[in-house]
C-alpha cells in the first residue's frame, strides 16, 4: 500500500524555509561560513545549506559537495596547474546548483572562483550575495563593473569599503567583521600562556606565515631567520608558530635546514588565536591573521610575497592602487605597521623590525590605544549583520521562476 501523500500545505511546511548554496575557501572562509549559517538559522528556523565547505560550516550543518581547501590558490601564475581542475570544479557546482534551484547564492571571499559561478547562477535568476568585498579598490578597480554585474548584494567587513562600491552602483553594506565579535576586548594573555605551556614572564614572539602552502612555502625560511636574528640578540625570547594544517606544519618544520642557528620554535596544530593572545608581538604574512593580531592588540611586522611573475605583472601593469597592503595600516589610514613586500621580506629585516618595536614602549602604548578603537568599529555581530542582509535582499528580490 502506497504512503499517504502530502497536500499542498503540508509539502510546504515540510520543505526547509530557506536553502542556501554557499561556497568557501580556506580556513577564514570556513569560519566566516559558520558564522553565517548558525545566524540565518536561529532567524529562519529550518535552514539547507549545500556547497563547498570546511569542517566548521560541515559542523553548523553545510553539506559538503567539496571541501574549502580545493581553492586554497592565490596569485595569477600560481593558479595556472591548479587550472583545468578549478574550472572542472566551478562547471559541475553550477550545473549541481542550478538544478537544486537555491533561494540564494552566497560566495565567500575567493572572488576568482565564486564571481564567475555568481555569474552564471544570476543569469538563472538565482539571487547572488558575495561576502568579503573583493579588494578591488586596491588593485584591478575595472573588475567592479563584473562584480555588479554577478552580485546583486556586496557584504563588506570592512568600514571604508563601501564607500568605493556604493560610487561604482554596486549594492554593498557594511557588517563589521566577525572575527572582532570572537576575539575579547580584553585579552587574557596568562590564560593563554598557561594553556599553551609557556612561562609567564617571558618574551614571546609568534610566528605566522600563512595558511596557505604557497605563502608558508615564500615565508618560512626567512620568519626562521628573523627569529635567528632576534634570538642572538635577545637568546631568552621564546618562538611559537601555530600552523593551519599537517601539511603547512611539514613544510614550515622542512625550511629549519636553509637557517643556520635557528632558534627553538614550539610548533602548535592551530590555535593562532591563543598563540597572539599569550604572545609579545608576532610576524605575520598579509592577510586575516593580521586583523587576528590587531584584535589581539600585539606588535607585529607584515610580509607579503608572490610569486615572482605575479609580482612582475603587478608592478609591471601598475595594477595596485593603494599605499598600502596589510589590513592595519588600510584600517589606520597611515604606515603604523612595519611592511615588507617581495624582495624586501628578508629575516633580519623582519626581525630588526619587530624587536625596535617591541623594546618601544611609546609605541606599543599607542598601537594599544588604536587597535581598540578599531576593534570596537569592527565589533558589530557581524554574522549577524550579514544574515539580516541576506534577508533583506531576498525580501525585495523578484519572485523566481523555475
Amino acid at each position: 500500500m502506497n504512503p499517504p501523500s502530502l497536500s499542498a500545505c503540508e509539502a510546504t511546511l515540510a520543505r526547509p524555509a530557506l536553502r542556501v548554496a554557499i561556497v568557501a575557501g580556506e580556513a577564514s572562509g570556513d569560519q566566516l561560513g559558520a558564522a553565517l549559517i548558525e545566524a540565518l538559522r536561529a532567524r529562519v528556523g529550518h535552514l539547507e545549506c549545500f556547497g563547498v565547505a570546511g569542517p566548521k560550516m560541515q559542523a553548523a550543518g553545510c553539506e559538503a559537495w567539496a571541501q574549502a581547501e580545493v581553492l586554497s590558490v592565490m596569485g595569477f601564475t600560481e593558479v595556472l596547474p591548479h587550472l583545468p581542475r578549478l574550472l572542472s570544479l566551478r562547471a559541475e557546482l553550477t550545473r549541481r546548483m542550478r538544478e537544486a534551484r537555491p533561494d540564494v547564492f552566497i560566495g565567500i571571499d575567493a572572488p576568482a572562483f565564486n564571481l564567475g559561478l555568481a555569474a552564471r547562477l544570476h543569469a538563472k535568476g538565482i539571487p547572488t550575495v558575495q561576502y568579503v568585498a573583493p579588494q578591488v579598490w586596491a588593485w584591478r578597480q575595472s573588475r567592479v563593473h563584473k562584480i555588479g554585474r554577478a552580485c546583486d548584494l556586496v557584504l563588506c567587513l570592512l568600514p571604508f569599503e563601501t564607500g568605493f562600491y556604493t560610487r561604482h552602483g554596486v549594492a554593498a553594506e557594511f557588517v563589521g567583521h566577525p572575527l572582532a565579535d570572537q576575539i575579547p576586548l580584553e585579552i587574557d594573555r596568562a590564560g593563554a600562556r598557561a594553556a599553551l605551556g609557556l612561562p609567564a614572564e617571558a618574551t614571546v614572539v609568534a610566528l605566522l606565515p600563512g595558511s596557505r602552502l604557497g605563502e608558508v612555502s615564500r615565508l618560512a625560511a626567512d620568519f626562521l631567520g628573523a627569529a635567528a636574528w632576534i634570538a642572538a640578540r635577545r637568546p631568552e625570547v621564546r618562538f611559537v608558530a601555530p600552523m593551519a594544517s599537517a601539511r603547512a606544519r611539514e613544510l614550515f618544520l622542512s625550511k629549519r635546514s636553509e637557517v643556520p642557528e635557528c632558534p627553538d620554535i614550539f610548533v602548535t596544530d592551530g590555535q593562532a588565536q591563543r598563540v597572539l593572545a599569550a604572545c609579545d608581538g608576532a610576524l605575520v604574512a598579509s592577510g586575516t591573521a593580521t586583523l587576528e593580531t590587531l584584535l589581539s592588540r600585539r606588535v607585529m611586522v607584515v610580509a607579503y610575497r608572490l610569486g615572482a611573475m605575479t609580482a612582475f605583472l603587478l608592478r609591471r601593469l601598475r595594477l595596485v592602487k593603494v599605499p598600502y597592503f596589510s589590513q592595519p595600516n588600510l584600517l589606520l589610514g597611515r604606515p603604523f605597521v612595519p611592511e615588507f613586500l617581495q624582495e624586501g621580506v628578508r629575516g633580519a629585516a623582519l626581525g630588526q623590525a619587530l624587536l625596535a618595536r617591541l623594546e618601544d614602549h611609546a609605541y606599543r602604548q599607542e598601537l594599544d590605544v588604536e587597535f581598540d578603537r578599531v576593534h570596537r568599529e569592527l565589533r558589530r555581530e557581524g554574522a549577524g549583520l550579514a544574515a539580516e542582509a541576506v534577508l533583506r535582499q531576498l525580501a525585495h528580490a523578484p519572485q523566481r521562476h523555475s
